[in-house]
């Protein structure tokens, strides 16, 4: 931000001393932001410069009034340029605009919400879905070849990419049921080795599967197979309560009445 007390080596004489003149424009620009302090000068070119003054104004803190002034060639008579508001280095600016693709999280999708997949979506590619062979040429190879395509998880439009499994899994195991996290420090065994966990079909399952234990914290969600918690299968009580023989009653040396008195 320029000051008022820096010299500099060349400037224009008789724009650095039109003040008042940008004090004028400045004051009738603001209107009731008004206009504080002068805060000095800058020469923006030749017989162009401008005058800087803060601006008072409690919701623009850091702002200042920037009033350009230029001048013909050997007049003595500045003339008002432009006006502006503009932010100084701490001024309260808001949040950088990121545009709505960019900002949508996980969250955001709520029932009812369309999430668009772009056209050029790295972490999908191209199905097959069969549906380009006719079933009347030959239908044993058509239906053959929808079953295979079916038990490869082909038959879609649209299935993941290399960059989309990729993607997932760095993002599973840097997630809460990856293996880097105290659930995991304090489990007394990993999800590989338990048997609450079912591997996901496909290369993720090399790593990856679901927990199927409705104790654990992560029951229902994707864990690594070094991803391990409390629920393990393989837990059991160090001491097992004692199972008690049936109550023997004595009918013999006490009558009924004497019992129940």
């Amino acid at each position: 931000m320029p000051s008022a007390r820096t010299a500099t080596t060349k400037t224009d004489t008789v724009l650095a001393a039109a003040v008042d003149v940008a004090l004028t424009a400045a004051t009738h620009q603001a209107g009731d932001f008004g206009v504080g302090e002068y805060l000095g000068c800058e020469l923006e070119g030749e017989r162009l410069l401008t005058h800087y003054f803060a601006c008072p104004h409690s919701g623009y803190r850091g702002w200042r009034w920037a009033v350009t002034l230029t001048r013909p060639p050997r007049a003595r008579t500045a003339t008002v340029d432009e006006v502006v508001l503009i932010p100084g280095d701490d001024a309260l600016l808001a949040t950088e605009w990121v545009p709505w693709a960019d900002r949508v999280r996980p969250d955001d999708v709520t029932p009812g919400t369309l999430l668009p997949t772009a056209d050029n979506d790295p972490r999908v590619e191209p199905g097959f879905t069969g549906g380009e062979m006719a079933a009347d040429e030959d239908p044993a190879e058509w239906s053959a070849t929808r079953d295979i395509v079916s038990d490869l998880g082909l038959g879609r439009e649209r299935v993941l990419s290399h960059e989309g499994r990729s993607r997932a899994a760095e993002r599973w195991l840097g997630g809460e049921g990856g293996p880097d996290n105290a659930s995991t420090r304090h489990a007394p065994g990993l999800c590989v080795e338990c048997a609450y966990f079912q591997r996901i079909t496909g290369s993720l399952g090399v790593l990856f599967g679901v927990c199927t234990n409705e104790y654990s914290p992560r029951d229902a969600k994707v864990v690594s197979i070094d991803h391990g918690c409390g629920g393990h299968s393989n837990v059991v009580a160090d001491q097992r309560g004692v199972d008690l023989p049936a109550p023997v009653y004595d009918t013999i040396g006490a009558d009924d009445k004497a019992i129940f008195d």
